[in-house]
């Protein structure tokens, strides 16, 4: 029996029935959260292009994509979406918190993004337009003691230190 692969996001379906279908078609996103867990598990998955490409144009992306790319490759951990709401039909915003390792330790990124819908060919598709931080949102740097981003519910030095 072939074992199936969860999705990055951390909604808990499969991949095949999650976010690939977004990766393989971005206009397939019908909300703003779709597109941004899609986002997080590209950078899972490390499909640059995706991340590059869902960037709203105005962005111009492509000029900073070695720098998408050294995200991208990060050790992402975790995605937890703390709220996601359309504000009317060509504007929403995502509020989430996404976990990573780099250099050993233990961050996390908290941002309020901001999503814009146009028109692509024929179809309404979302793009990343920008985000901001939450007032007490800087990174967090982990503990030996805190509990482990991963979730597990150990703490962190029990755990993925």
């Amino acid at each position: 029996m072939k074992e199936t692969t969860l999705c990055p996001c951390g909604s808990h379906r499969p991949l095949t029935d999650c976010c690939a279908p977004v990766h393989q078609n971005p206009s397939a996103a019908h909300h703003p959260e779709q597109l941004m867990r899609a986002r997080y598990s590209a950078h899972v998955l490390g499909l640059v292009d995706f991340v590059v490409a869902t960037y709203h144009p105005s962005c111009k992306a492509e000029q900073y994509r070695d720098a998408i790319a050294e995200s991208v490759h990060s050790e992402w951990l975790r995605l937890e979406v703390c709220d996601s709401q359309i504000a009317n039909e060509t504007e929403g915003y995502v509020e989430f918190k996404a976990f990573y390792q780099e250099q050993g330790e233990k961050h996390s990124l908290h941002e309020k993004s901001r999503f814009l819908r146009e028109m692509v060919g024929n179809s309404q598709q979302w793009f990343y337009i920008d985000g901001e931080y939450p007032e007490n949102a800087a990174p967090v740097k982990v503990g030996r003691n805190d509990p482990c981003p991963c979730g597990s519910g150990k703490k962190f030095k029990k755990c993925c230190m």
